[in-house]
């Protein structure tokens, strides 16, 4: 099972890496953002737009978050334009590190029931099998996004976890 410092790690990993997702995507004209890569959500824009859209869904489920207003299909058009999407997932980021940080080992055992849009069906399992799989859906579209963008010309320099987290950051201890 993970624990609280894995949240915690991990999502002090999932700000930095989309602060330097976003920073290198800010260097590319809007046209080459939006332009179908081939990737499963399109384009830059629209990948980023998917992921934000998958963390306010999970982020629904575990902290009370207000739903997307737009299902999975229509994910990468949730947020049109570039500044609000940056706005958002900044907005998005210290919200999930916030609530990373009030995690403790009683909250990530408990059982967690949700009506799966994409089963059509109600699950419940651990919480913990949720959360590994919320930072693990951004890990592989950040991905996705990172490709787009070396593509483009683009970089976002180191994306290793080990270098990319400041431990002490998140309350870890090295």
């Amino acid at each position: 099972m993970i624990g609280p410092d894995w949240c915690r790690v991990m999502a002090a990993y999932n700000t930095e890496m989309n602060r330097r997702l976003y920073a290198a995507a800010d260097t590319l004209d809007d046209a080459v953002r939006r332009a179908d890569g081939g990737a499963f959500w399109g384009s830059i824009h629209g990948t980023l737009s998917h992921l934000l859209w998958g963390d306010t869904m999970w982020m629904s489920r575990f902290d009370g978050w207000e739903r997307p207003p737009v299902g999975m299909k229509d994910s990468p058009r949730m947020v049109g334009e570039w500044g609000p999407l940056k706005a958002a997932r900044a907005e998005a980021d210290g919200r999930i590190e916030a609530w990373a940080g009030r995690l403790d080992e009683a909250r990530l055992a408990a059982p967690l029931t949700w009506l799966s849009g994409a089963t059509g069906r109600e699950l419940t399992m651990p919480l913990w099998v949720t959360v590994a799989h919320f930072f693990n859906h951004q890990t592989h579209h950040r991905g996705q996004a990172h490709a787009l963008l070396t593509r483009a010309g683009a970089a976002t320099g180191d994306t290793d976890l080990p270098w990319v987290v400041d431990l002490p950051s998140p309350g870890i201890a090295p």
